[in-house]
């Protein structure tokens, strides 16, 4: 009876806490998971980047996600115990994000489906500026123009639920960018609200060069995937020689169609200082609502042609191309293949398909991969080996 009595106190004293902290910071407190295991880096710069979040937004509460440290909790800071191993982090944080435990996860590894993408966002030293980068982990689309269009739809939703109501765009000037270019001024013609920003350089217009990254031009700059992780990561520690990301705010919330779920991503050699700003940057796209800012950005859009636009951009099927094969069964996917271009990755997904494995193809931080059952392993490096995709 009397640990029974014990307990009654302790969830007493937990909910009067949270009353107090909801009252004090003057609305309902947002739990963001923190994955604080897995980095190149020991586990008390997580710790004090979440004590440094928490101090800034009084409304953050941060909720670590691995084996508990030994090392005290920051103040206000809850912990969900896991096993030592990624698979099991991930897991855990999807169940807490589904059950409404968090509202929203900061993450170093976690492969997202093929059509979600992250949108980064880096600190821009010329005039002390931030920047979206749009976008740099994730891929919104195995294509590249029609990944940089969906980018620059999603880049605008997420400055939208940062608080900017009519945000400057930009696309970096890459292989298929003026295609881009020319899709997004024909839907503005067609009544897309777009405010395209301009470059620093004399000649001006949106199609961005270096100087203008550098400057933050633009709210936000339209990338493809692999250009924006690689910018992500030379802003995060360009001033510490690479072993440490020192500034920005990490590789940003995840935006996708029909995607529901606010995961940023931060990578393994992320510091506090970094971690800090992407549990704030988490924190700020929950409340202005980025999923449904997302959907209201695709629906405008949509509205101005984009998904005419898109179909342009795909290569024509070329005559007497077979169909897609049956997808088999689905099975929990456990394992992972890495080392696939990502133009190929569907195509590598249905060379599997083909022979009874069934397979996803997905978007990690360390670029495109395959899932599939870790039993079938062994057999789907040897397919993809034949097929010449490994």
């Amino acid at each position: 009876m009397a640990e029974v009595n014990e307990n009654k106190r302790a969830l007493i004293g937990a909910a009067l806490a949270e009353l107090v902290a909801t009252a004090r910071s003057g609305g309902p407190r947002n739990r963001v998971g923190l994955m604080a295991a897995g980095s190149e880096l020991p586990v008390e710069e997580f710790l004090l980047g979440a004590a440094t979040a928490m101090r800034r937004d009084s409304r953050l509460q941060v909720v670590g996600l691995g084996p508990r440290p030994e090392a005290a909790l920051p103040e206000g800071m809850d912990w969900i115990e896991t096993p030592d191993c990624e698979a099991d982090i991930a897991a855990v944080m999807e169940k807490a994000l589904d059950s409404g435990d968090l509202e929203g996860a900061v993450a170093l590894h976690y492969p997202f489906p093929v059509g979600v993408t992250t949108m980064g966002r880096v600190f821009t030293p010329a005039r002390g500026k931030p920047m979206i980068l749009a976008s740099s982990t994730g891929i919104s689309a195995p294509q590249r123009a029609c990944a940089m269009l969906r980018n620059a739809v999603y880049g605008l939703a997420a400055a939208k639920a940062m608080g900017i109501a009519e945000p400057t765009l930009g696309v970096l000037n890459l292989d298929a960018a003026p295609q881009v270019m020319r899709a997004l001024s024909r839907m503005a013609e067609k009544g897309y609200a777009l405010r395209f920003g301009q470059s620093v350089r004399k000649d001006g217009g949106a199609l961005l060069r270096g100087n203008d990254i550098l400057a933050g031009a633009v709210d936000v700059c339209v990338c493809d995937t692999l250009t924006g992780n690689v910018l992500a990561k030379v802003f995060a520690a360009f001033g510490t020689g690479g072993g440490y990301e020192a500034a920005g705010w990490g590789y940003g919330p995840s935006t996708g169609e029909g995607w529901n779920r606010v995961v940023s991503i931060i990578s393994r050699a992320s510091g506090a200082p970094v971690i800090a700003n992407a549990l704030g940057y988490t924190a700020q796209a929950l409340r202005g609502g980025l999923p449904a800012k997302v959907a209201a950005e695709l629906k405008a859009a949509r509205a101005a042609g984009l998904d005419e636009e898109l179909e342009g951009m795909l290569p024509k099927a070329e005559a007497g191309a077979g169909d897609t094969p049956a997808m088999p069964p689905v099975v929990p996917t456990d394992g992972e293949i890495h080392g696939i271009d990502v133009l190929d990755l569907e195509n590598a997904v249905h060379v599997l398909w083909k022979e009874g494995i069934y397979a996803e193809g997905a978007m990690g931080c360390t670029g495109p991969v395959v899932k599939l059952e870790s039993s079938a392993l062994e057999k789907a490096r040897d397919l993809l080996q034949s097929a010449g995709y490994l």
